[in-house]
């Protein structure tokens, strides 16, 4: 009985592995003749039985299942399923060190990273034309085939990246910017410039075509430069992204460890700020914004910035330090003149309390009236200049219709209403 068993044993492995062979040999004969879908039913049908195959028949499965998804590279053909179906080939052959279809499917995957390459760069090509979320969508999506074509090249999951943020898919950006960030991705690449005849600088694709160029004598100042990492660049990214989601814990502690390797990343530090100001925490904000000051002493938008907050908090004289520090860096600053007659104006408002409760005591309410006219003519320059710097900013031109009004001054004040009234239009 036991020998009958045996004996009925080896003729079921026998039947597996003719079954085996047999499959395979239709799905071959459907992919020469193109007919793809064939041959996937026919490897679906294939796939339970050679889970027990010897090296050969595994290795011959897994390299048609992948000719059958490559569909002879068609654009039809799902990517993200070849790009499983060429790596499972390659890493099955690394494995058993009989390398018979790697060569092949690795030309293959090269032709078809090109393809996608150049897709994606049509694809962005396209949203730079269009601005429109969409077609950087699509664009981060194909620069993300390519990094699943090729994971070795890392730079097509850094446009992805990016891309998606543009696209506004935040998820998909931090999903991406975090993976970068933890394979320890810098960015940091190599860049060959010579001087042409021409004087102008040349950007070569490697220092072997940049000597040879140097060595005929149509280039000359040859030099190596390398790029700047990009790591910065991703905990920015990181950071916004969690903060357009508002996920502002998220996003600190992003921000804490893209410090703690990049100490002066501004980017972050104003980033850190404006978390703050929206979580109303208007003392870390202050404290924040002082310290970019130390890392960018020249940054005129961040003293506008404090300018404004002092100016909010009704701190005249901080608010005024902070303004003509900006016309220092930038004495054609429309908004530093425009801040600075606002927060004088500012003086104003404790005045007009006092008028407002002493209508009846007639000769306090005129001693009043003439203190906030001088108030208003102590401001008027800087709107003067204002305006005089940008004659479209309607805010200004509004108050100086205003300050005309209340100073009698009638030629200047029909002058501005003709062009408040234009403004409007």
């Amino acid at each position: 009985m036991k020998k009958q068993l045996l004996i009925l044993s080896a003729f079921l492995i026998s039947m597996t592995v003719f079954g085996q062979k047999d499959e395979l040999k239709m799905a071959s004969k459907a992919i020469d003749a193109k007919d793809y879908a064939k041959a996937m039913t026919v490897i679906n049908q294939a796939e339970g039985l050679v889970e027990n195959a010897d090296q050969k028949t595994k290795a011959k499965f897994y390299y048609l299942k992948a000719l059958a998804l490559y569909q002879g590279g068609s654009k039809q053909a799902d990517l993200k399923k070849v790009s499983a179906a060429f790596n499972d080939v390659v890493e099955f052959e690394k494995e058993s060190n009989k390398l018979k279809y790697t060569s092949e499917i690795n030309g293959l995957s090269q032709k078809l990273v090109e393809g996608t390459v150049n897709e994606a760069s049509e694809a962005y090509q396209k949203a730079v034309e269009n601005q429109a979320d969409a077609d950087y969508k699509l664009a981060a999506e194909k620069f993300y085939t390519v990094y699943s074509l090729s994971p070795k090249d890392t730079m097509f999951l850094d446009n992805s990246a990016f891309l998606f943020n543009k696209a506004k898919d935040y998820e998909n950006s931090i999903k991406y910017s975090q993976e970068l960030l933890d394979i320890g991705y810098t960015g940091i690449t190599t860049e060959y410039i010579a001087t042409g005849i021409d004087g102008k600088d040349i950007t070569y694709p490697d220092k072997k075509t940049m000597d040879a160029q140097v060595r005929l004598k149509v280039a000359s100042n040859p030099r190596v430069e390398p790029k700047e990492s990009r790591r910065n660049i991703f905990y920015n990214i990181l950071a916004e992204n969690n903060v357009s989601i508002e996920d502002y814990d998220a996003a600190l502690e992003v921000i804490a460890k893209g410090r703690e390797e990049f100490p002066k990343n501004f980017q972050l530090l104003i980033t850190e700020a404006n978390i703050y100001f929206k979580k109303g925490n208007k003392v870390k904000f202050k404290e924040l914004l002082e310290e970019a000051v130390q890392i960018d002493p020249t940054n005129v938008s961040l003293y506008q910035n404090i300018g404004i907050m002092y100016k909010n908090e009704n701190n005249i004289d901080e608010a005024m330090k902070n303004f003509n520090k900006v016309l220092e860096l930038d004495p054609n600053n429309s908004d530093a003149y425009n801040n600075i007659g606002a927060t004088i104006l500012d003086k104003t408002k404790p005045l007009q309390e006092e008028m407002n409760k002493s209508l009846s005591d007639f000769d306090k309410y005129d001693r009043l009236l003439n203190e906030q006219k001088e108030i208003y003519k102590e401001s008027l320059p800087y709107y003067e200049k204002a305006y005089e710097l940008n004659k479209s900013n309607i805010s200004v031109v509004q108050i100086l219709v205003g300050l005309y009004e209340n100073l009698d001054m009638s030629s200047e004040l029909t002058e501005m209403q003709a062009v408040y009234d234009s403004l409007k239009e």
